[in-house]
């Protein structure tokens, strides 16, 4: 059983909805003792750092995942999900994360060409930096679903995957069992399929 941490901050329903497509038993909740009997955990979220990390702190959830996550459990990220896994971001002011991951989210405002849109938004290729098990079926080239304002830096402890938007822009980290995808692998169609495929059958 894989669990979905529910903490306010995302709509759940296309990633239950491809997990279910792979016939991967997956429950969305926020109940610390199923996330606890769970064989794996998934991190989603949307919209601002600072009231994501403020909900986690005051569900208590930040805590157990941390705790989860020093068990050794396999710990999957996703978009804002994956910047929680990190040491800080300075997305409106500065605010600590789960501190998971060296490294900290900044804008991608000044480190881009101006003419680029922000966010990122829409498809755009990988570029593999390292193999690793959740890549294990996608190809350099690939393409995958973006929507983010904001990008990790000073990752390359973890860093296994970048995106070209004008500057190499981290996309896929791991390190042990903590794992992110900046994209949204549930809305990359069978590039996502296979790497929330390899997750769930992931060993670390």
């Amino acid at each position: 059983m894989l669990a979905i941490v529910d903490y306010g901050v995302g709509n759940l329903f296309s990633l239950c909805s491809s997990l279910k497509s792979l016939d991967k038993a997956a429950i969305v909740t926020s109940d610390p003792e199923k996330i606890r009997a769970a064989e794996r955990i998934i991190l989603p979220g949307v919209g601002a750092f600072g009231d994501a990390a403020e909900k986690l702190r005051k569900s208590g959830l930040d805590t157990l995942v941390r705790e989860e996550a020093a068990s050794g459990k396999p710990l999957l990220g996703i978009c804002l999900g994956m910047q929680l896994l990190f040491e800080k971001s300075y997305e409106f002011g500065e605010h600590p994360g789960l501190g998971l991951l060296r490294g900290s989210i900044i804008p991608m405002k000044g480190t881009i060409p101006e003419a680029l849109k922000i966010p990122q938004m829409g498809w755009n290729s990988l570029i593999i930096k390292r193999s690793h098990p959740l890549l294990r079926d996608v190809k350099e080239g690939d393409c995958v679903y973006f929507v983010h304002s904001y990008y990790a830096a000073d990752c390359e402890d973890s860093l296994i995957v970048s995106c070209d938007y004008g500057r190499e822009l981290t996309a896929a980290v791991a390190q042990g069992n903590v794992m992110g995808c900046q994209f949204h692998p549930e809305k990359s169609g069978k590039v996502g399929l296979s790497i929330l495929k390899a997750f769930c059958e992931v060993e670390v």
